[in-house]
């Protein structure tokens, strides 16, 4: 099978997967805005972004390893799977004594009470990341995606028991995932033979080293990634202004609008999964650059397009995706979506731009570039956010992914030189943000406007969208 075909095939897998798991994931937050108060789901943020914060930082990013090593048919799946779940497991043993103190962090302070469940929350999650990476490293990709879809249902019925059933809120929300995950990764151990490839007698300490140089660079990227992502809402639930909404209730409603975005996210995590692969396995191709340039100028395409339309479409899908019934301060959450929208497009971008590092080992590129976004970061969103609010962290987010997109398509593109049109990126570029202007200002014609500049968007990325899929299809 060549590179583009393997490409598409495994881009179809993983679609049927995520598709169902994502819409089921977009659904749920219409449950937890029914059942959760705009400060109990910054709450709700707070710790999933913890439980983020923590898996690279005790697990040591060595899920990147075991995909990167997974892969690479020069090293032994037995040793990878071993020597990563080992010292993976050992970190998080060091975790669960470090999770009692982030209570004693002042921002952090929603949190208290919830220390103990965050514990096994990160271990039920790093134990299944752990699993279904060394799946996907396998070239087990139907059995990846089935789990997505399993995983996704199991949280579903897990939410609809908990939190809309016996109404334990947050508590509720934790408890589902840490069960969801935990039959994830029953199911995966038990469907691709996981224990076969456990064995504590192929610890390999050169291939430890190796994998640790590799993924430790790795701890500091995703602490920036991670960081950039949320800083917003910190800002917004501790920062104090006297003329724009600021704490705990609008942090909740940012979290609330941050969510449909997640549609722009849901077709590059579709997309990403199978093209990380194909970075990797083909990083020694003579002809990587040329594959490069005809996967980008699609990927690119296809991302302004969704993005167009889902702006256009904002209010409708945030009626059905944010539950205003019970707390109707979330009603307003859909005019804050249109600069996040723009932003995820960009965050798309910069991970597309990542596994240019990954492929070719420059991870600590990696790390600088995403530093200086999230310096910028933390700067306009001190600067932006008291004078213009919720809407300035909107478009702080924004600033700060287009900064590291620009740094990254320079820095990038010196290990893998592929051909790009900095024009036609302007020029959506420009055309997107007059849309966000017209979806945040809503003047008279808005619709209007707004069909106009999908139809303009369309019109700039549909022939070179038609082409390159075209050629992608002859191969």
């Amino acid at each position: 099978m060549n590179k583009y075909k393997k490409l598409a095939v495994n881009t179809v897998i993983f679609a049927i997967g995520s598709f169902s798991s994502k819409i089921f994931s977009l659904l749920l937050n219409n449950l937890y805005t029914r059942h959760i108060s705009p400060a109990g789901f910054y709450t709700k943020t707070l710790l999933e972004t913890m439980a983020l914060f923590l898996l690279p930082v005790f697990t040591f990013s060595l899920t990147e390893a075991i995909v990167r090593y997974g892969l690479d048919k020069n090293y032994n799946k037995k040793q990878v799977f071993t020597t990563a779940s080992l010292i993976a497991l050992s970190g998080l043993a060091i975790m669960l004594l470090a999770v009692p103190l982030l209570r004693l962090i002042p921002f952090l302070r929603p949190i208290k009470g919830y220390t103990l469940l965050l514990g096994i929350y990160v271990c039920t999650s790093a134990i299944r990341s752990i699993c279904s990476q060394f799946v996907r490293a396998r070239g087990m990709v139907k059995l990846f995606a089935l789990d997505g879809i399993i995983t996704t249902f199991t949280l579903f019925i897990f939410n609809l028991i908990f939190i809309a059933g016996l109404e334990l809120g947050v508590r509720g929300f934790m408890i589902s995932t840490i069960l969801s995950d935990a039959c994830s990764a029953i199911l995966l151990t038990l469907a691709a033979g996981l224990g076969r490839f456990f064995d504590i007698s192929s610890f390999s300490r050169p291939l430890g080293k190796k994998m640790l140089s590799f993924s430790l660079p790795l701890i500091p990227t995703s602490i920036m990634w991670i960081f950039t992502g949320f800083s917003d809402q910190i800002f917004i639930g501790n920062l104090k202004s006297d003329h724009v909404q600021l704490g705990e209730d609008a942090a909740g409603i940012y979290s609330a609008a941050a969510k449909i975005p997640n549609l722009i996210s849901m077709i590059s995590t579709i997309f990403f999964q199978a093209w990380n692969m194909s970075a990797i396995t083909e990083n020694d191709s003579k002809d990587r650059d040329i594959f490069y340039a005809k996967v980008y100028s699609a990927y690119e395409s296809i991302l302004f397009i969704s993005a167009a339309g889902l702006i256009l479409l904002v209010k409708p899908i945030s009626a059905i995706l944010i539950n205003y019934s019970t707390f109707p301060e979330y009603s307003r959450a859909y005019l804050y979506t249109p600069l996040l929208i723009a932003a995820a497009v960009f965050t798309c971008f910069d991970l597309f731009l990542s596994s240019i590092y990954t492929a070719t080992q420059h991870t600590k590129n990696a790390f600088f570039t995403i530093l200086l976004a999230c310096i910028a970061n933390i700067i306009l969103n001190i600067c932006i956010i008291p004078e213009w609010g919720i809407q300035g962290a909107a478009l702080t987010t924004f600033l700060s992914y287009l900064l590291c997109y620009c740094i990254r398509m320079i820095d990038a593109r010196y290990y893998v030189p592929f051909r790009f049109s900095a024009g036609k990126n302007v020029m959506n570029t420009g055309l997107l943000l007059t849309m966000c202007a017209v979806g945040i200002f809503r003047p008279a014609g808005n619709m209007l406007w707004l069909t106009m500049l999908v139809a303009a968007i369309v019109f700039l990325n549909y022939g070179a969208l038609l082409t390159t899929v075209k050629k992608l299809i002859k191969r």
